[in-house]
């Protein structure tokens, strides 16, 4: 393939199983350089995965894991409770809006910081970082999604709305504020996509005009193609960003592994308010796992994975650094097969049990619930330089 051919197969979840593909194989092989890989743990560690899921979804009726269910806090969802009384095209913006800004204002914490909402709900990590962008979102902070708006949101305007201070640091803030920034400029850019004048929920219309059945994988390669511009720091290839994908030096082709771990939560989260708009979505399971250290924690806690120097989880590494390209590719090639495991386990198909709910069920909160025990305050077992962009 030529560079544009590669930078836009890149942009597809087709390249993210391939290309992590690739490393696993490399990983049975024994050659990849931070980590060996040990199947026969497999088992246990589906094992760990169904307890979860039966212990929080004993009916099995299980949904995306989606940013919708961070929003349900103490027993009480959120969002549900401040729905604007809109129509069924608007409420589709109004949420595509929602899931948007929340997802991307996701990545990981830290330990430290925490959110105390006006009724006094105090919470952390991802239910803390959803339950802060949700009371922003509904007291306007985002300007209803205006190009305008977003482009003009700072550093301190995160600052204030996350309550972020000496004593409650919140990793990541100027990245993510330019993120909300740079996702301004970029919808302001794609009339095609957000209308004019420009406003981020105006996604919803361009999707929902592609139905009524819409691919997974379409949803994912839109947003890539409509978002792209945002990542900033990432490789291009051709003129084109390729966001969350990074180099390393067992991968085949042009040794790039992409992982789009954000963009493809969005598109998980994006499922729910498509659907009650009218779309079927098809084939889920195009879309793949989820590279981030609650899945990736699963599998080193379980031991299906092991670090060949275990001095290398006392040290904190970069996003680009070989050690978490490794980590991730094998936590998605791992995904596909724990998935089909617990489906065994399970007695469901693919068709009742889809990778995004085996997520949420799921691997996520198995890693969660696992890290909790393995370590002080749940933090994963390895530490990464986080700039707000990436998990």
């Amino acid at each position: 393939m030529g560079e544009a051919e590669t930078a836009a197969w890149l942009l597809t979840p087709e390249a993210i199983r391939t290309q992590c593909g690739a490393l696993f194989r490399e990983a049975e092989a024994g050659r990849l350089e931070h980590f060996t890989l040990h199947l026969d743990r497999l088992d246990a560690c589906a094992d760990e995965v169904v307890a979860t899921i039966r212990d929080a979804y004993p009916t099995l009726a299980i949904p995306p894991h989606a940013r919708w269910r961070h929003f349900v806090i103490a027993g009480r969802d959120r969002w549900a409770e401040r729905l604007p009384i809109v129509d069924r095209a608007e409420r589709a913006r109004v949420e595509c809006e929602l899931a948007i800004l929340s997802v991307l204002l996701d990545a990981g914490a830290g330990a430290a910081w925490r959110y105390r909402s006006a009724d006094g709900t105090e919470a952390a990590r991802s239910e803390g970082l959803a339950l802060a962008s949700l009371d922003m979102f509904t007291a306007g902070a985002f300007g209803g999604g205006s190009a305008e708006a977003l482009t003009a949101f700072t550093a301190e305007d995160l600052a204030q709305g996350f309550q972020v201070s000496e004593a409650n640091p919140l990793e990541g803030l100027e990245g993510r504020a330019a993120l909300i920034s740079a996702l301004g400029k970029t919808i302001a850019a794609r009339t095609d996509i957000f209308g004019t004048p420009a406003r981020l929920g105006t996604i919803a219309d361009h999707l929902i005009a592609q139905g009524p059945e819409l691919p997974a994988r379409q949803i994912l390669i839109t947003l890539l193609d409509a978002l792209g511009p945002i990542w900033d720091g990432r490789p291009t290839l051709a003129g084109r960003p390729l966001g969350d994908t990074w180099a390393h030096p067992n991968a085949p082709g042009r040794g790039l592994v992409p992982f789009h771990k954000l963009s493809q939560w969005l598109s998980y989260s994006l499922f729910e308010p498509l659907g009650r708009a009218g779309l079927t979505i098809t084939e889920p399971d195009a879309l793949t796992g989820l590279a981030e250290y609650r899945n990736g924690g699963l599998f080193l806690d379980t031991g299906v994975l092991a670090l060949r120097d275990p001095a290398a989880a006392s040290r904190a590494h970069a996003p680009e650094d070989p050690l978490i390209v490794e980590w991730r590719a094998l936590t998605v090639a791992l995904l596909d097969r724990v998935a089909e495991a617990v489906r065994a386990k399970l007695n469901l198909s693919a068709e009742a049990l889809p990778l995004a709910a085996v997520l949420e069920g799921g691997t996520w909160a198995t890693g969660r619930r696992l890290a909790r025990v393995a370590r002080p305050g749940g933090a994963p077992p390895l530490e990464i330089l986080s700039s707000g962009t990436v998990f």
